[in-house]
């Protein structure tokens, strides 16, 4: 039985989460529900939709992606199944699926049609997409039109976000680029630092900021036993660039505490 996995904004405290988890329960009770990001960029789906591309690969085909980084809800937005090599995605059109579906090697668009008997204007999260999610699940019909593949919110945007797109507990920020899209030559400026590549923590010395390919494939900086984040000083959204060693310039500082 492939899970439900949630994708959101909603923060780790607070009731929305839960609400959402029972409202797929009551039409799906069997279901599988994994919460994989609760703290997802807020009111941002531009980078939602570089971070939750970097994560479906760990999750089986038959998976659903129940996805609510939604600013626009109640607005003109319209309401979604994208299924991409396999996987569901159920959430606004709102560009949250836009990666996924360019890199897909197969997608379909469909716009929900199905309508709860009541629906709160600000809350589609639990009232639409999560009994739409646990419906595709439990291999029920529900009512739907295809929409053109191309025709998704933000199709049109880059291969990789050169931006920060998520800071873990630790302070280590995660990009929107992809590692196998660099060399190791490659040199990031951000928060006024020129930052070279290194494999692993464990090649640097305690307090040394460098570059990575984490493990979900993501370009991440990181601080040795330290917060990057508080280093650099970079959040959510904040611009990076990536350019090649000859073109570093030296004189940015160096990317060490201390």
């Amino acid at each position: 039985m492939a899970p439900i996995v949630l994708f959101t904004d909603f923060g780790v405290s607070g009731p929305y989460v839960g609400q959402m988890m029972a409202a797929v329960y009551r039409t799906y009770a069997e279901a599988r529900v994994i919460n994989l990001f609760a703290d997802a960029p807020s009111f941002d789906p531009q980078a939602s939709a570089y971070l939750l591309a970097a994560y479906v690969e760990e999750f089986e085909p038959g998976s659903v992606f129940l996805c609510v980084v939604d600013p626009g809800v109640g607005g003109e937005r319209k309401p979604i199944v994208v299924e991409a090599d396999g996987r569901f995605f159920v959430g606004p059109d709102n560009g949250l699926f836009s990666v996924i579906a360019k890199r897909a090697k197969k997608w379909i668009v469909k716009q929900i049609v199905w309508k709860p008997e009541r629906m709160s204007e600000t809350f589609h999260g639990r009232d639409l997409f999560a009994p739409v999610a646990a419906k595709i699940a439990k291999g029920e019909p529900f009512a739907s039109k295809e929409m053109g593949p191309t025709s998704l919110c933000g199709f049109d945007g880059p291969e990789d976000l050169e931006k920060v797109v998520y800071v873990d507990s630790y302070g280590n920020v995660i990009t929107g680029v992809r590692g196998a899209a660099m060399s190791r030559e490659t040199i990031f400026l951000a928060g006024g630092r020129e930052i070279c590549w290194a494999q692993r923590f464990s090649s640097v010395q305690k307090g040394q900021c460098f570059w990575y390919e984490n493990s979900n494939g993501l370009v991440e900086l990181a601080v040795r036993e330290g917060s990057a984040s508080q280093f650099l000083g970079l959040g959510v959204g904040d611009k990076i660039m990536a350019i090649s060693s000859g073109d570093a310039v030296g004189s940015l500082g160096r990317a060490q505490i201390g």
